[in-house]
């Protein structure tokens, strides 16, 4: 997935990023992957939890500012 796609809902433009977890921090929206991480502050949570951890999975995805939608395919 590259900048530059449409969003297959609304057609707006999708902003390529991340997926990412930390060991129960909650799921997170990121620009770039980290192997680890603490809870991050510069990321947005998508969904979040009252944990912290240090390990982090990333997944490739992208997603609509407009619509709030996130489209990813597994590797």
């Amino acid at each position: 997935m590259a900048d530059g796609t449409r969003c297959p809902f609304c057609s707006g433009p999708m902003e390529t990023g991340f997926l990412s977890t930390s060991n129960g921090s909650g799921l997170f929206w990121s620009r770039i992957g980290a192997a680890t991480r603490l809870r991050p502050r510069d990321m947005e949570v998508v969904v979040p939890t009252g944990f912290s951890g240090m390990f982090s999975a990333n997944l490739k995805a992208e997603r609509c500012p407009r619509c709030r939608k996130i489209v990813s395919a597994w590797p």
